[in-house]
């Protein structure tokens, strides 16, 4: 959030209006709903469904300003890499190789449509953010809970 430009395909945006309108219409239907249920049992001050709907509420109301600033702020980026070619940039279908010889296929995607099984890489991710910038055969040292390791760039795509 705040920080500017939030990168994002086409398809990543409209997953974001999709979400909003969820909750702009359904999430705010079923809290008003649980809130008039609440409210029928009477003494507010020691109803904790009615401050549990209204704290839900406030939760909601932060998601949907949060999800209007990211749409605000969305730069659409077409799939193709955005960097000069054969350097990896968001939107790169990047190949790497590790040190144990595995290959692996990640495109550099935002932080909300990433997925990892997938092979949808978030480009604030450090793998991702240890490869940004660097040419096709290049070697990345990447820090990780379970230690080190060396990734070469077999291609950019």
């Amino acid at each position: 959030m705040g920080n500017g430009a939030n990168l994002t395909t086409a398809e990543g945006l409209q997953a974001l209006h999709d979400e909003l309108a969820a909750l702009e219409s359904d999430g705010r239907r079923e809290i008003a709903e649980r809130i008039r249920t609440a409210r029928e049992w009477g003494d507010l001050s020691e109803n904790s469904e009615y401050h549990d709907a209204k704290n839900d509420q406030a939760h909601l109301e932060t998601k949907i300003a949060r999800l209007r600033d990211k749409i605000a702020g969305a730069v659409i980026v077409e799939g193709e890499n955005t960097g000069p070619a054969g350097v990896v940039g968001f939107g790169s279908t990047v190949v790497v190789r590790d040190d144990e010889g595995t290959e692996k296929t990640w495109t550099i995607v935002s932080s909300h449509e990433a997925d990892a099984k997938e092979g949808r890489l978030s480009a604030e991710s450090p793998v991702a953010v240890a490869l940004l910038g660097r040419p096709s055969g290049e070697q990345v040292a990447v820090s990780l809970p379970r230690g080190t390791r060396t990734l070469t760039i077999v291609s950019v795509g």
